[in-house]
């Protein structure tokens, strides 16, 4: 799976905590499933464009 997220992006986000080496994996794959489930919602309604309404 390619990388979703920028780590340094991340690591700018959460700059007042700690930010664990496996959280970026965790991180990526909650992405990964989002986008999936919004394809599939626009899908569902005979879209090929997915809408923020569909996250």
């Amino acid at each position: 799976m390619s990388d979703l997220i920028v780590k340094a992006a991340v690591k700018d986000a959460l700059s007042e905590n700690n930010v664990s080496a496996d959280f970026y994996n965790a991180l990526n794959e909650e992405v990964a499933e989002l986008l999936d489930d919004a394809a599939e919602r626009a899908e569902a309604n005979d879209r090929k464009t997915v809408q923020p309404r569909d996250l």
